[in-house]
């Protein structure tokens, strides 16, 4: 907080011109300003070319002694009194009084009017009378959906604004008596409420609670008075016997007291809600929250009261979500979405700033250096009539509210002014620099009310407030040194720009970096940004982080924005690193790339062999940028990866492994890095991804990136199958590498090799490929389904793709099928398929399948007769361990020569008594 001193945000003084002198006034909204004096309200406009002249007067009836404007619903309130009786009465269409002499229609609230009336009423001010059951003492409008609220002695009275429909193109605004607060002990001075939150205010107690709309637990509305909990009552009791025990020798003053959340309701304060609205009614206020109770304890140094320990000007002022604000009046409380709500309220000579939304926290503490006697809070400044003057301070409600709505966006420390003070080096100069930010930040809340020139010129004097305060965080070696990042960053400059402002020399002509500045240009170099620092200032930056942070020196040369750096001038710096504090290895690692970078292969060879390469693995962990870089969003490969793919390719792998388990790298990005590196298609896989693929099955990973693997795999093999197509360089792994590593390739089943071994034409460039893709068919956890749909590139023309397929029916226990299918293409796989495949429960194939097909294609005759006839004793010696004698007769064939199924005849009849 900042007391402005003869300085206040005025254009301009104007005198209004009233005929008689001022008893109470209040402000109509952005264009109205009203004055009662005596019996009368005068309107006079405050915008346009009829700026402080009268635009309607109209008189009332009798002295008002309280006046409230609403800007939803466009209507003055007003308590006023006559012969010692005190009235509220609400006036609307105001507007339309042109003159002192017009027509004025009077109604009571609640009244309905007819058709016929609508002309009368449309063109005319209209005075409601809302009479109430106690004297009014105080009012208060809400300023987003226009409810009234009057206080009076024991209870506050809530009135909702509504419009009554008089025909398709007139409807009346009109007011309904929705709820009854009924509160004890407290006599409110003052009131104002604002969506549900009410604050009340007596001469030294201000209480603030929140109306629920929602009923808790499924309660149903209960129209009788509904008490809040209450767990002190014994300081109720307290409260009357104070009064019992006043009299006019003695005051007993109770002590002061702060009540905040929760801990409020122990107030002694009783409320109790009752609701009168009609059951239809929008918006109900089932319970009530206490939020805040505050106590101050009066003077009696002199033994008298005065009114010097009195509270005034309680105030609730709302700020909305950015363009939230509208120019339709009817319209105008469904537009505003609150963002933020403070309550304010002051005693003579100190002022009081809370937060209430979300929770409930003192924001500030004005210390006024007179008496004040009223004072008005707006979102930028707290503006307070004192004794000789008119004094200024300015406030954080536009920043904490920027807060809530950008939490990641310091605006609580956040401007012609301001250039005076950009070069000190000062906490009082960040101080007001801040405020100055703050003033601008608060502006551009409401920006929809600006005109396009006024919006562009405090967006650029926002950018400029932020750059000022970038610089002063960026010198000072302060706590808060860090906020010189977020202020440079919504400052707009680049950081070439950050840099050249930057003052590094000092009055002894030494060089020092500050916390702040040293923090700024680590954190844009992590950013990836797309900006490519100058070779000079790129060395500046270097000698920068040897002076001050020497361990970040190898992580900042990997940053694509040092790109232009002298590779000499790097290795310089890093061949002066004491190694002992941090990781030898990342040096290692970036003095490898730079000397690659300098074109000289020895030194880099001489580096990259100091150390094993599962710590090479780490250094490439540690710093991810040395092998992958952003730029423009695209993943850009480095020179040092694509050397890396050409020399040591298994350590290039390895690494990008090693960034994927420790999540430096997503697995889209890896999948991208070896395509770019690789210089191939979007539809074109290397086979350095394809190693990659297979390096993370052996890792091992979660079993929702398992089945995508799987896929990826399994396509890749078949591709390259159907097309023929050899990898395009050597893999990393054999399929014999990865079954003994990894459990997801299986052994490949014995009939396989016996099947491929059948042709001796097969092309040896894709047998890693197929016994791969076999090895993962075979494997525990493959889902075979999935792969079906993606086999018809796969022919079953040749031994490779026939394998395929055996193999996946196979495994989908569709063996009928594949035992016609060997017995056709290759029968002498036939005899170890059903030695592998048909056991327990498929036993029974070897006689009601392979027997019968057997024999029948035998007796059909062909070139394939000694096969399949090797295959039908193979056939008949396992039926007959099998099958009992009788059994064994009725799977034989009725033709069949007698002499040829003797032997096994007697070796099942003899079976028995072997055993």
């Amino acid at each position: 907080m900042v007391q402005l001193y003869n300085l206040h945000p005025f254009g301009s003084q104007q005198v209004v011109p009233c005929k008689l002198e001022p008893e109470r006034f209040c402000g109509g909204g952005r264009d109205a300003l009203f004055v009662a004096a005596g019996c009368k309200v005068e309107a006079f406009a405050v915008t346009g070319q009829e700026l402080c002249q009268p635009r309607c007067a109209f008189s009332t009836l009798g002295r008002v002694l309280c006046l409230a404007y609403s800007e939803a619903g466009d209507y003055l309130a007003a308590i006023e009194e006559k012969n010692k009786a005190t009235f509220l009465r609400a006036y609307v269409n105001w507007r339309s009084k042109r003159t002192e002499n017009c027509r004025v229609c009077i109604r009571m609230v609640g009244h309905n009017v007819e058709a016929p009336f609508s002309d009368t009423y449309k063109d005319q001010m209209s005075i409601i009378e809302i009479p109430l059951s106690e004297a009014p003492l105080c009012i208060s409008c809400c300023p987003v959906k226009g409810d009234l609220l009057v206080g009076c002695t024991n209870k506050l009275v809530l009135f909702s604004l509504k419009y009554q429909i008089i025909n398709e193109e007139f409807s009346m605004l009109d007011f309904e008596r929705s709820l009854i607060i009924h509160i004890d002990n407290i006599i409110p001075v003052e009131i104002s409420f604002c969506v549900g939150y009410v604050a009340l205010m007596s001469d030294l107690e201000v209480l603030i609670l929140k109306l629920e709309s929602d009923p808790k637990n499924g309660e149903s509305v209960n129209h009788q008075p509904h008490k809040t909990d209450n767990p002190m009552k014994q300081t109720e009791g307290v409260r009357h016997e104070t009064l019992q025990l006043e009299s006019d020798d003695f005051v007993i003053c109770q002590k002061p007291m702060e009540l905040l959340g929760e801990k409020s309701s122990q107030s002694g304060v009783s409320v109790t809600l009752e609701s009168t609205g009609l059951a239809d009614e929008k918006t109900k206020y089932y319970h009530v929250q206490h939020l805040l109770y505050k106590r101050f304890a009066p003077d009696i140094s002199f033994c008298v009261f005065s009114d010097d320990v009195k509270l005034h000007s309680l105030q609730l002022l709302p700020i909305y979500q950015t363009g939230s604000l509208t120019s339709g009046r009817k319209k105008l409380s469904q537009e505003k979405e609150l963002l933020s709500l403070f309550c304010f309220f002051s005693l003579p000579h100190v002022g009081y700033l809370y937060m209430v939304v979300k929770s409930v926290e003192l924001m500030s503490v004005y210390q006024y250096p007179e008496k004040s006697q009223q004072a008005v809070l707006t979102p930028q400044f707290l503006h307070v009539i004192a004794s000789n003057n008119l004094q200024c301070f300015t406030v954080r409600c536009s920043a904490a509210a920027a807060r809530e709505e950008d939490p990641y966006v310091d605006t609580t420390l956040k401007v012609d002014y301001s250039n005076t003070y950009k070069t000190a080096k000062t906490q009082s100069c960040i101080h007001l620099l801040s405020e100055a930010h703050l003033l601008v930040r608060a502006a551009l809340m409401d920006a929809n009310q600006l005109e396009p020139g006024e919006k562009a010129e405090l967006l650029e004097a926002f950018k400029e407030s932020c750059g000022h305060l970038g610089d002063c965080y960026s010198r000072l070696d302060t706590q808060h040194s860090h906020l010189a990042l977020p202020y440079y960053k919504m400052s707009g400059l680049s950081m070439a720009e950050v840099l050249t402002r930057a003052d590094w020399v000092l009055e002894d002509g030494s060089q020092k970096y500050e916390r702040g500045l040293i923090f700024y240009i680590n954190h844009s170099l992590y950013e990836n940004l797309d900006e490519e620092l100058s070779e000079e200032l790129a060395a500046k930056v270097v000698q920068m982080f040897h002076v001050a942070e020497p361990k970040q020196l190898p992580h900042i040369l990997c940053s694509p924005s040092m790109k232009n750096i002298n590779p000499l001038t790097a290795m310089s710096y890093l061949s002066k690193l004491d190694t002992s504090g941090f990781s030898s290895i990342l040096v290692t690692l970036t003095k490898a790339a730079m000397a690659l970078k300098m074109g000289d292969l020895d030194m880099h060879r001489n580096e990259m062999k100091s150390h094993p390469e599962m710590k090479l693995v780490c250094g490439f962990i540690l710093e991810p940028r040395l092998l992958i870089q952003q730029r423009k969003g695209q993943i850009v490969p480095t020179e040092l990866a694509a050397h890396l793919k050409d020399t040591q390719p298994g350590l290039l792998v390895a690494s990008v492994l090693g960034l994927q388990k420790n999540n430096k790298i997503g697995i889209e990005e890896a999948d991208s890095f070896f395509k770019v590196l690789c210089g191939k298609d979007e539809d074109i896989i290397p086979q350095l991804l394809v190693d990659l693929w297979e390096a993370q099955l052996v890792a091992g990973l979660p079993d929702v990136v398992l089945q995508e693997l799987f896929f990826k795999l399994t396509s890749q093999y078949i591709w390259r199958l159907s097309k023929r197509q050899p990898p395009d360089t050597i893999p990393l792994r054999t399929s014999e590498d990865l079954i003994n590593a990894c459990s997801h390739y299986g052994l490949i089943y014995p009939w396989v090799n016996v099947l491929i071994s059948s042709d001796s034409l097969a092309d040896k460039s894709y047998t890693e490929d197929l016994s791969k893709l076999q090895s993962l068919i075979c494997g525990p956890s493959f889902d075979i389904a999935s792969i079906i749909p993606f086999l018809e590139p796969l022919l079953e023309d040749n031994i490779a793709g026939l394998s395929v397929h055996v193999l996946c029916q196979t495994r989908l226990k569709e063996y009928e099928q594949c035992i016609d299918t060997l017995l056709e293409r290759c029968p002498e796989a036939i005899i170890p398929y059903a030695n592998h495949e048909l056991k327990e429960e498929n036993r029974t194939l070897w006689w009601k399948k392979l027997l019968p097909e057997l024999c029948h294609r035998i007796k059909c005759g062909g070139e394939k007769g000694q096969l399949y006839l090797s295959s039908l004793k193979e056939t008949l010696s396992v039926v007959a361990v099998e099958l009992e004698l009788r059994d064994f007769l009725n799977v034989l064939p009725e033709d069949g020569t007698a002499a040829f199924f003797l032997p096994y005849l007697l070796y099942c009849s003899r079976k028995k008594s072997l055993t």
